[in-house]
């Protein structure tokens, strides 16, 4: 289809409604077809990142040997200084080969 040449059209800005020459105006992310003055770029912002998902867990992966479980140091900071106490508390270093626990009992009784 053919469009005329608009060498002496009059367009009307969206934004600002001053009456400019047809090809002087810009036609914007928007839609709108707008004037020097008016014109905004489109804002990066306003284009999403793609989001890349973070590697958390490694392929395959393979126990190392030699360490047993449960091992470690427990530190403490003692909360209060004035106490007669001097040092770490309870720290100590331990190790643990398996641990083992039970939650007890509950009876209830009807009438």
């Amino acid at each position: 289809m053919a469009y005329a040449a608009g060498r002496f059209a009059i367009a009307i800005c969206d934004r600002c409604g001053f009456e400019f020459k047809y090809h002087q105006l810009k036609k914007e992310w928007t839609g709108f077809k707008v004037c020097a003055e008016c014109y905004e770029p489109k804002s990066p912002q306003l284009e999403p990142v793609p989001h890349v998902a973070d590697a958390q867990a490694i392929y395959e992966p393979r126990p190392v040997l030699g360490i047993e479980a449960g091992q470690g140091v427990v530190r403490t900071v003692d909360p209060n200084q004035m106490t007669t106490v001097t040092g770490d508390s309870i720290g100590s270093e331990w190790i643990g080969v398996e641990a083992t626990g039970e939650v007890g009992t509950i009876t209830a009784a009807g009438d």
